[in-house]
């Protein structure tokens, strides 16, 4: 029945029938290779099994509201290039009738599956993709024949302590070398637990696990599609990873006595993402164990879940091409002579980045297909690529619609793609390659261009950001009549907000963003409360002549231990003109354990400086400098030339024009300034 002639025989007909047009129908095929050995591409180089230690599948879920009908189907791969995917699509469409501007297929990223693509030192296993495509049309057409009058309904909670930021800054003094032989490697992945040469991590996590129910009109279960930022736990190849693993358990306690139930489990925006948690020491967990607990909160989450049957769907993609990182002459030439030395499968990392420095300068641009879905007020963006935490972030919070998660590794695999001020840190996922090789800006516009998607498929605007200024802390800060308040929040570009009138400041390269402040809190999937991470950059900002009557009020979280040589860094320096006023060193070794937040003022009133901390009076000094007679800038992360940078994490920077009296400087100083 069309829908208008549902609504207009409300009056007559039995309300289950007004709104029965939303249908959902499931399947999960078997993609287990019937043939081994198998190339396994989830390594720098390629690997071969010989048996399969779990079984992979095909996910596939099929919605239709009587106007559109769409399908999302999860393959337990690493990833699926493009062009194979618009292949299976193309028989799709040919079977089902499914416009293939319709259908989204993305892998879940086990890294033991076998090779459907080629990248770095693997190719792809060519026994293994035709079956593969053919099990993919099979789990459609399965999951059509499987329509039934259903409703849905959607969730996010907080599975926060099964995901970890894996990318972490290494100290300034401990910079490694990446297979080009220059020390670029400020960052990089998996940097060993508890490790002393490193600041810190590069981003923030994106905590929420998201669902999506479906049940039948009588409330049987029918499908659950989870979606996760968490990059993959780890196994023996051939392995679904931790994602069969929870699908298989949240089948068995959700599924009920359903046979036609399906769990799916997606890949979110985990890039930098993962479930060690390097700050502490290696947790003896297991694969298995690991899936079962994320299912458990997945199944608590459930519960919660309000059912409705008036669900349309809309969705809408486009294409985008995008540049490549593509060698200059001189790293093409040392490309070819590697190349030339080198067997047919490459044996190390300079061969493998000599071999794709090669594939990139033959095709120097790529098409990626985006898209946006919408499921009643359900938003679901699907990306191509590996994205960070933060990029995730970034669209959820701006999404039109009351919730939305991403879906990577969608409808092709195109590499990484760190936010732009990423790459300056280098490290292994901005190493030009067909798995990191589209141009730095990237991550920039598949954001806006994935935002404008879901404003069309809501038909709404997009949010603004959380106005900075909004929550009760800087309500408290814009009380004390600041002429200058930075939170340090921002996530991306090179302006650093000011909360009081229109003196921003300005990011250096070397400053990354989104990090986790003091208190860290999230409304739905809303980022509050960040803080900024210098890494070699600064932040500048001018600010009126200070004389020599003036407060400064910041939280800081030091990255290097007392021992390292820079721990004595000055976190802020102010100039006027051409003269140092006033430095602020603190160290590492006073009271501030490593990665740990405390909250300072510093007063100044005339020739004496007084120092607060977390509510208590740190120093006294007398002041040998000048007065701030002058326009004076403000350098945050660092000295006004290059003798020093502070490497840790700081915020809520507040500067005024009036010298605290003691009461007012220690109560300031306690604000909010619980540590963790």
């Amino acid at each position: 029945m069309p829908r208008f002639l549902a609504i207009l025989s409300a009056t007559f007909l039995s309300p289950l029938l007004v709104w029965a047009d939303f249908r959902a129908g499931a399947a999960a095929v078997d993609v287990t290779p019937e043939q081994f050995p198998v190339i396994v591409n989830g390594s720098f180089l390629e690997k071969t099994a010989t048996k399969a230690n779990d079984p992979l599948h095909a996910r596939a879920l099929v919605l239709d509201d009587g106007a559109t009908r769409l399908a999302l189907v999860v393959v337990d791969s690493c990833m699926m290039p493009r062009e194979f995917l618009d292949q299976t699509k193309a028989l799709i469409q040919n079977e089902t009738r499914i416009p293939t501007e319709r259908m989204l297929i993305s892998a879940t990223h086990t890294h033991t599956a076998p090779a459907a693509m080629g990248c770095l030192g693997s190719d792809a296993d060519p026994k293994y993709g035709e079956y593969l495509q053919r099990q993919i049309v099979r789990a459609v057409r399965q999951a059509i024949a499987n329509l039934a009058p259903a409703q849905a309904g959607h969730t996010v909670t907080d599975a926060g302590a099964f995901t970890n930021c894996r990318r972490w800054i290494f100290r300034s003094d401990k910079v490694k070398t990446d297979p080009f032989g220059f020390p670029t490697m400020r960052a990089h992945m998996h940097p060993g637990y508890q490790n002393p040469d490193v600041v810190g991590p590069s981003g923030p996590v994106d905590p929420g696990l998201s669902l999506l129910a479906i049940r039948t009109v009588d409330d049987k279960p029918l499908a659950v599609l989870a979606n996760f930022s968490m990059h993959y736990f780890g196994s023996a190849p051939v392995s679904a990873d931790y994602y069969g693993a929870f699908c298989a358990k949240l089948s068995e306690r959700v599924g009920g006595q359903n046979p036609q139930f399906v769990s799916i489990m997606s890949q979110g925006t985990s890039g930098d993402l993962h479930w060690m948690d390097y700050a502490k020491p290696r947790l003896n967990l297991g694969m298995v164990e690991y899936a079962h607990r994320v299912a458990a909160v997945a199944e608590a989450a459930l519960q919660k879940v309000q059912y409705r049957r008036d669900i349309t769907l809309a969705m809408a993609e486009t294409r985008v091409t995008f540049g490549r990182r593509t060698p200059n002459a001189e790293r093409l030439a040392w490309a070819k002579a590697i190349a030339a030395k080198a067997g047919p499968k490459p044996k190390n990392q300079q061969e493998i980045y000599a071999r794709e420095a090669i594939l990139l300068d033959a095709e120097p641009t790529r098409e990626l297909k985006l898209q946006a879905i919408r499921i009643g007020d359900l938003g679901i963006a699907a990306i191509p690529n590996e994205v960070y935490g933060l990029t995730g972030l970034k669209i959820k919070s701006r999404s039109p619609l009351t919730a939305t998660f991403n879906i990577e590794l969608a409808n092709g695999a195109d590499g990484y793609i760190p936010p732009p001020e990423q790459h300056v840190l280098g490290g292994y996922t901005t190493w030009p390659a067909r798995t990191a090789g589209l141009e730095p800006t990237s991550e920039t516009r598949i954001v806006e261009t994935l935002l404008g998607l879901l404003e069309k498929v809501s038909g709404r605007k997009r949010r603004a950001d959380i106005d900075p200024a909004s929550d009760a802390y800087a309500q408290a800060v814009l009380a004390t009549k600041p002429i200058g308040y930075w939170r340090l929040g921002d996530l991306e570009g090179t302006v650093a907000h000011n909360c009081v009138g229109d003196a921003h400041g300005q990011y250096e390269p070397g400053v990354v963003f989104g990090l986790e402040g003091l208190p860290t809190h999230w409304v739905a999937g809303r980022i509050a409360n960040r803080a900024a991470q210098f890494a070699g950059g600064r932040m500048v900002a001018k600010l009126p002549p200070l004389g020599d009557r003036y407060t400064i009020a910041f939280r800081y979280w030091p990255g290097l231990p007392a021992s390292a040589p820079a721990a004595t860094a000055p976190i802020l320096t102010l100039v006027s003109g051409q003269q140092t006023g006033t430095a602020i060193a603190i160290s590492a070794d006073e009271d501030v354990p490593q990665r740990t937040w405390a909250q300072v003022v510093l007063v100044r009133d005339g020739a004496k400086t007084q120092v607060y901390r977390n509510g208590k009076l740190w120093k006294t000094d007398t002041v040998s400098g000048p007065k701030l007679a002058g326009e004076t800038t403000l350098f945050v992360g660092g000295t006004a030339n290059k003798t020093g940078r502070f490497e840790g994490r700081i915020a809520e920077v507040a500067v005024y024009d009036r010298a605290f009296p003691p009461k007012e400087a220690a109560t300031r100083s306690l604000m909010a300034a619980e540590t963790r």
